[in-house]
């Protein structure tokens, strides 16, 4: 498959009155045509941040690119002016934010702020932008989409409204679509109804689809690969079936150990012990090493470097340097018992 979006060794930092805060360091994918790449991790170990930058939205300043690139369709984005980047936004790059109710205008009604960038992006006409606001809300599972096209956000149910900002995301086709936390806010029968319909319109349409989300459940049937960041970075990247059946770094194993068990009710969640790590002053060697259990000496002084396990997993942990000790994981329960991504 086609490699439409690389980023490599990419750092964004924000200036605080007390500090430089690193928010994303040293950050490397790439995402395929027709591909779902999952970005996972808990709050504040850089996800949004990282699909931000792929948009060039960070505020500038406070924040600032430190270093790397973002190659999109072979051309550099970093370089590119923000008169530039609005050709791409929405066009080429589309984006489903975290909570619909912010992110759309409650002074526009849905139709026109689809037709918006079928204006300005397709050069159609109010009535072409119009009919196809129709079409694209059909699409989306809108009923009565005629009259729905001609309302406000505040007369859309939650899951309406974010079908809606799905609808003003694919108007224009774009090769990519970034959904950042898309089902947060959303009740567990929307969440599911609005992941299905994402993978609908990506076998349509070709789409591929960066899903930032903090929930391991989400992307068991959405993605086909994951990239799992802590700290600012990725710690482990891997397909679907590696990540949830293989994981080599402990953060993963914290995570999937910190998933709710449909035949054990009765127990606790399992939390990962510890705080996240300050990335105003980010921990030298590992950002996990202060709350793993297996930490050794060098974990806090030197960062792993990726080891490469297949083709596709790589796994920063110096577990797997051929020095360290053996160590087994723990034992898991497959998500739901059945197959990923299936």
């Amino acid at each position: 498959m086609k490699k439409i979006l690389s980023v490599k060794n990419l750092s964004v930092s924000f200036e605080t009155y007390k500090a430089e805060v690193k928010a994303v360091r040293d950050v490397s994918f790439d995402l395929h045509e027709k591909e779902t790449l999952a970005i996972v991790g808990e709050s504040g170990s850089g996800k949004s941040v990282t699909a931000q930058s792929v948009m060039r939205l960070v505020p500038m300043p406070p924040g600032k690119f430190v270093g790397g690139s973002i190659i999109f369709d072979g051309e550099e984005l970093i370089d590119k002016s923000e008169k530039q980047m609005e050709s791409i936004r929405g066009k080429e790059i589309g984006m489903i934010f975290q909570d619909p109710m912010t992110s759309l205008n409650p002074t526009m009604t849905i139709g026109k702020q689809i037709a918006e960038g079928l204006i300005k992006h397709q050069n159609m006409s109010k009535k072409d932008a119009h009919a196809r606001g129709i079409e694209l809300l059909k699409q989306v599972g809108i009923p009565n989409p005629e009259k729905r096209i001609n309302q406000y956000p505040h007369e859309f149910s939650g899951g309406m409204r974010q079908r809606a900002m799905i609808a003003i995301a694919l108007a224009c086709n774009p090769k990519i679509l970034i959904a950042d936390e898309p089902t947060t806010a959303l009740d567990v029968t929307i969440q599911a109804q609005i992941l299905d319909l994402m993978k609908q319109l990506q076998e349509e349409t070709g789409t591929a689809i960066i899903l930032i989300t903090h929930d391991l459940g989400v992307v068991a049937n959405s993605a086909h690969r994951v990239a799992v960041m802590y700290g600012g970075k990725i710690v482990e990247t891997g397909s679907v079936e590696e990540i949830f059946y293989n994981p080599k770094h402990p953060y993963t194993w914290g995570l999937l150990g910190s998933m709710p068990k449909l035949d054990q009710h009765d127990e606790k969640l399992k939390a990962i012990p510890g705080s996240p790590p300050d990335l105003a002053d980010p921990p030298k060697g590992c950002p996990f090493a202060a709350r793993c259990p297996f930490a050794m000496k060098v974990c806090g002084e030197h960062m792993p470097e990726h080891y490469e396990l297949s083709d596709t997993q790589k796994t920063a942990c110096w577990l797997l340097h051929e020095g360290a000790p053996k160590v087994e994981p723990p034992e898991f329960v497959n998500v739901g018992g059945s197959k990923v991504n299936g």
